[in-house]
């Protein structure tokens, strides 16, 4: 008899579809406990740009693994499932369901499959392809992936340099392949039953106007200020994984002197409608994905129902 495993819920989207409302209605609803997804969350001091969760909507429903990490500190997909499958184990031993709620996909992805046994990141590697970036532009980057590991080159956008540079470092490090590693992995029964939940607005409109007014209340609230502060502490820069988040790369450019409040915008906006448009390529091919319309009245009654018939 194969041994029943407990469940666990995926709530995933696109950034500003309002996945962080929808996982406290279910947490209020549902004897379910929150993981934060989100790979800027993490940082501490990171909270307009992040669109964090406020202190009151976490009184209601606290999130783990926010604020974990000090900007400076690295923090990668590995780490990630290792806390996760943590805090997941906790909250089952304690008889609730773990609702894991972000739009990083590639945190669920290797929440589920695991890491190959990749070498671990060289600073010089990753420095000398950065010269490299700003000297051939990502491009020049994505045609030397393409000759070395067609497959990778494949799955990884042109514009997404940390992926792109993290397959062509791990390349140089090893001599082997990203694709390769992957491929020598082995593979494993994941310890939950998952039920993955899409979150989206429906109407790809509906999502740029919500990107847009969204990035006015963090402007209002004070996101400039918040990057002035990060940058007065000396020991941040533009390289480190957390100021390459969307909003915090186009905010600290624009404290670089590179055009004016009305071009922020427009970068940011542009950035984060790119970030969603690769959201939801992730989700498109996710498998056993439950599309929920984030515009629908009834979406909590809908992915209350997709629980109670994973659990019959």
């Amino acid at each position: 008899m194969p041994q029943h495993r407990p469940l666990a819920i995926l709530l995933m989207g696109p950034t500003a579809a309002g996945k962080t409302d929808l996982a406290i209605e279910l947490h209020e609803r549902l004897d379910c406990e929150l993981i934060s997804m989100d790979s800027a969350m993490v940082y501490r001091g990171m909270d307009i740009g992040s669109a964090k969760p406020s202190p009151q909507e976490l009184a209601r429903a606290p999130h783990r693994l926010i604020d974990i990490r000090d900007p400076a500190e690295p923090y990668s997909a590995a780490d990630f499932r290792e806390d996760a499958r943590r805090e997941m184990r906790r909250i089952t031993a304690a008889g609730r369901i773990p609702l894991l709620v972000g739009g990083t996909m590639m945190y669920a992805k290797r929440l589920l499959e695991g890491v190959a046994n990749l070498p671990a990141a060289d600073p010089a590697i990753r420095a000398e392809l950065a010269r490299e970036a700003e000297r051939r532009g990502l491009s020049g980057l994505h045609d030397e992936l393409a000759r070395v590991d067609p497959e990778a080159a494949r799955r990884i956008h042109p514009n997404d340099p940390q992926r792109l540079m993290r397959a062509l470092e791990v390349y140089r490090a090893s001599g082997t392949t990203l694709t390769e590693l992957w491929r020598r992995q082995r593979p494993e029964t994941f310890p939950w039953e998952v039920l993955s939940i899409g979150f989206t607005p429906v109407d790809r409109r509906v999502l740029h106007e919500r990107i847009a007014a969204r990035f006015e209340v963090m402007l209002d609230s004070g996101l400039v200020t918040e990057v002035e502060a990060l940058r007065a502490r000396g020991d941040l820069h533009p390289g480190l994984p957390s100021m390459k988040s969307v909003g915090y790369r186009q905010v600290w450019e624009f404290l670089d002197g590179q055009g004016d409040v009305e071009q922020l915008r427009h970068r940011t906006i542009v950035a984060t409608r790119q970030l969603a448009k690769r959201q939801l390529t992730w989700l498109r091919s996710w498998p056993a994905l439950h599309w929920v319309d984030s515009q629908n009245r009834s979406a909590l009654e809908e992915v209350l129902k997709f629980v109670r018939e994973s659990g019959s």
